[in-house]
């Protein structure tokens, strides 16, 4: 049987990946395949957090663009993820897992507070924590939140869902010799301006030394591969 090699992780999921092959809102069929696939990593015992991002029904920045004030645009998004956390909860507890929203943003008839120490809690007896809103603030991504929550909860690792393998030295979408990392630094990151996640995001992990995952979440079984050690996606470490 396969073993993992995290105790705790940070899952970051875009709006995006809950789309399909849609253009907007969210796919019942492609949000039931991840929430099979969280289910297998809770069966391994690892304790799961996800962070979900909005940008499958809002992004802050194209609501900024449109004339609506950045700050507004911004709690929208937030808005907009924890719709997107209760979708995956319903998803993750229609087969079996049981699961808490937790809001950043008061919203006590739909999710609890977030309260580091009540996530702790709920990890240690084997619940799935949806931490929605973001950090609750406005020019802050969900990148940004994801790292924020993970060092709140401990978490060994950040695992970031993409479309695409890992990180590129350039966009593989548009260029056919764009070149893989297997693994690379937190700097390097930052000094190639790789649009992994967004630079906070990642100063913030280098600082506090928290590995992060890049891989496809397109690929069936591909979260799983992660927290057993197979060699998927690229690392970002030291």
């Amino acid at each position: 049987m396969d073993k993992p090699v995290y105790k705790r992780i940070l899952l970051k999921l875009s709006g995006e990946a809950l789309v399909g092959e849609g253009s907007f809102g969210i796919s019942s069929g492609v949000i039931g395949l991840i929430a099979e696939e969280i289910k297998e990593v809770v069966n391994l015992g690892v304790q799961i957090g996800i962070v979900v991002g909005g940008g499958n029904i809002i992004r802050g920045v194209e609501a900024d663009a449109m004339g609506i004030d950045r700050t507004s645009a911004d709690y929208m998004g937030m808005i907009a993820t924890v719709i997107n956390s209760l979708a995956l909860q319903n998803a993750l507890e229609n087969i079996g897992v049981e699961t808490r929203v937790q809001s950043a943003i008061e919203m006590r008839e739909v999710a609890e507070p977030y309260i580091m120490r009540r996530t702790l809690r709920h990890l240690e007896k084997g619940r799935v924590v949806i931490l929605a809103a973001g950090t609750g603030n406005p020019y802050f991504t969900t990148d940004t939140a994801a790292s924020l929550r993970a060092m709140e909860i401990q978490a060994d690792v950040i695992l970031k869902a993409t479309k695409v393998d890992g990180i590129y030295d350039k966009d593989p979408v548009v260029f056919d010799d764009a070149k893989m990392f297997s693994k690379i630094s937190y700097l390097e990151v930052l000094n190639r301006d790789l649009k992994v996640m967004d630079s906070t995001a990642v100063a913030l992990c280098r600082d506090n030394g928290l590995p992060i995952v890049v891989f496809n979440l397109g690929k069936r079984g591909n979260i799983k591969n992660v927290v057993v050690g197979r060699s998927i996606g690229t690392v970002v470490e030291g």
